[in-house]
Parts: structure tokens; sequence; C-alpha cells
């Protein structure tokens, strides 16, 4: 198709694709979707290689978040049966960020519900990246603790954190129907403070959300232009006792052409798959890992993902690689850019990305003419389960 062989070249010259070229991915036909997979393969193998960089989340605080975005199931009158907790000790998040190192985790990613962090919990969060990191030596700290104030992105990196997450999840145009207790122009800000302490900024979305294509596309070129490190790619997870829990819009093959999408949009980027992958991709994760150069490990925050184990063997078998501590995540001249940016005393972005605050569970009501492009999907419920170990819990975690 001229279409990929276009977006391709426009990948390895870090040139931004058209919107209408953008488009046109989410409405390649089934028959084109294994040509789609290989020409983003293209672009990822030439940035990334073949390696696959693991992280692994630990949920601080769970449940009982004042804030009412409704694809969260951590969200202000959710009545999903969620794991509830206040904050884990710095040695309990130790352990469970342990875990998940010994597991093959390059990054773990400290990620705590509500609206944003006060100065107490920043001191707190403090304390934990210092106990993380000392026990695991060599392991990226990504904190995504919701919106900061002035100074707070600095006092986290002053701590060792590495990175901040924060996704924009949709476009501007539709941020109002998921969240009305803030704005899509906070989020920004707080990418924007991240960036300007000199963290790694990583932001990604939500698929599944109702949304049209036009949203998708619009969001992705929203982070282009923010320039994050690091892009989770979250696809609803939709939970009992949520607004959308029998709302299932998207089927392997359209999650592959979001991907896909996605990375040839952000070609240099780190591209990640992050909340929903084992519901939507199911038997089509491993082809996802031609796309994306990066998952989760286990669990995500309020559910549970498939077996480490099972995260590893399919890697393995795809003929990818776990990357090591030892190896570098981002392209050459990515990290040039921010070692530039440090020497000059400004904001940087160095190494990778963090994950999704919610793990992209329940969603949105849906929005007007929404879904026009998006293929039909049966309802798998019994590949959505709430996560009952690992942190906050007296159970072994899934790394």
């Amino acid at each position: 198709m001229d279409l990929l062989n276009t977006l391709v070249d426009k990948g390895l010259r870090r040139e931004l694709p058209t919107r209408e070229e953008a488009l046109a991915v989410l409405a390649t036909s089934d028959d084109d979707l294994l040509d789609v997979v290989a020409a983003a393969g293209k672009v990822r193998r030439h940035w990334f290689g073949r390696r696959v960089k693991l992280n692994y989340l630990v949920n601080l605080k769970s449940g009982l978040c004042p804030e009412d975005c409704s694809y969260c199931s951590q969200r202000l009158g959710s009545k999903a049966e969620i794991l509830k907790y206040t904050w884990l000790k710095p040695d309990e998040a130790s352990q469970a960020a342990a875990a998940g190192v010994a597991g093959g985790a390059k990054r773990v990613c400290l990620v705590a519900s509500g609206r944003g962090p006060t100065d107490r919990d920043v001191d707190r969060v403090a304390q934990t990246i210092a106990a993380v990191k000392e026990q695991n030596e060599g392991v990226e700290v990504c904190a995504c603790l919701g919106l900061l104030s002035d100074g707070q992105a600095e006092r986290l990196r002053g701590a060792g954190a590495d990175a901040y997450n924060h996704n924009l999840n949709t476009s501007e145009a539709t941020y109002a129907d998921i969240t009305k207790t803030h704005t899509y122009a906070d989020r920004v800000d707080t990418v924007q403070k991240a960036h300007a302490a000199g963290l790694s900024a990583c932001s990604g979305l939500i698929a599944g959300m109702g949304e049209r294509d036009e949203d998708l596309v619009d969001v992705v070129f929203s982070l282009r232009e923010l320039d994050p490190d690091s892009v989770p790619v979250n696809f609803l997870i939709p939970f009992e006792g949520t607004p959308l829990a029998k709302e299932w819009n998207l089927t392997p093959q359209r999650c592959l052409r979001i991907l896909a999408m996605a990375r040839f949009v952000c070609p240099d980027i780190e591209v990640r798959i992050a909340g929903g992958r084992e519901v939507h991709l199911r038997s089509m994760q491993p082809l996802a890992l031609n796309i994306a150069n990066s998952i989760f490990l286990g669990d995500y925050l309020t559910s549970e993902g498939q077996a480490g184990k099972d995260d590893l063997a399919m890697i393995a078998d795809a003929g990818f690689e776990v990357e090591g501590t030892d190896q570098v995540t981002l392209p050459e001249h990515r990290v040039d850019a921010a070692a530039a940016a440090d020497a000059a005393g400004c904001g940087s972005h160095g190494g990778g990305g963090c994950g999704p605050c919610g793990s992209a569970e329940p969603a949105a009501e849906p929005v007007d003419g929404a879904g026009a492009g998006a293929d039909s999907n049966e309802a798998r419920t019994d590949l959505v389960a709430v996560r009952r170990r690992g942190a906050g819990t007296d159970l072994a975690p899934n790394a």
C-alpha cells in the first residue's frame, strides 16, 4: 500500500504524518491488517530493535479517590469491588517493587489514587523512592500521583524519581464528557511541569471509551506535540459497577490499528501496551509486540494481568528480548537532547515512561456520535478480574 510505504518513510525520518494518514490507518481493513503491523514493525525495529522494556506497577494507595474520572475504577462513586487501602509504608512498597524487578522489570511505577499529592504526600513518596532504589540497584522509578502543584515535580526529581506519568487519556474536545472535577488543560500543565523539572515525561491515552477515530488521532497528535518519552496505550476494562460495564467497543484488530497509528505518529518514542491488553488483544498480544516496545509485567493497579511468567514466555516465543538495565531505552538522539537540556539547566525527558492512572478500567459516558469506525466486540467478562494479590494484601504479587 502506498499509504504504508509513506508512513514507514516518515517514521524513519521522524516526520509527522498528516491527520488524514493517521485516520487512514484506523480505517484499514482486516485484509490489510498484517501489512499495517509489518509497516509499524519496521519503524519500531529501526528505533528500538527487538527489545521489550518491562515495567511494574505498585499501587501505593488504592480507591477512595475524590475525582470523577469515568474510566477509573477508583473514582468517586465507583461500585467496582476493588481493593481499598491507604498509603503503603516505604518498606512495603519496596518489597512489592522487588518482586517486579526480580521478574525482569527495569522500571517501577509508583501510583497513588487522588486528585494530586499534598506536600506531605510528596515527602512520603520521596521516602518510598529512596527505599525502592536502596533495595533495587539500577531500577528506574516513575511516580504517578495526579495533578502536580508548583515545585512538586522538582522535589520528586530531587528525591530520585526518574519520570512522572500523567495521561491525557482522550481528546481535548471530549475530555469534559469523561471528567468534570478537573480539565484537560490541568493534565497538560502537569505533563509540562514534569518536563520543566527534568523528569522523563510519560503520557498516554485510553481507547475504547466510545471515542471516534478523530478523537484518537487528536489525542495522539497532542501527545506528539507534548513530546513525552513514553506513550502508554490503555484499552478500557469494563468493570462491573462502573458506567460502561457493558461497553465493549474493541477487537484485537482495532487495538492493533490503534497501536500502529500511535507508532507512526510517535516513531522514536516508547510506545507501551498498558492496561487491558489481555482483555482486548488476547491471543494477538505477541503480534502487538511488533509495534510496541514496552509492556507492564504482571498485574495492574486494580485488575489482574496474565501471569508474569507467561509475559516472559510470550516475549521469548515471539522472538523478542527483555531490555536489560544496562541498555538505554530511547534512541541516541533523544538521550543526547535530554543531556543537552540538563547541561543548559532546563527540563529534560530522558529515559522512558510510566503507567496508566486507574489502569484504564471503567470508562466514560458515551460521546455523541462516538464509535465511528469501531468494530463490534463480544463481551469477555471472564477476562476481567479484580486484583486480589500483591500490594495491599497478604498474598504474593504476580510478577
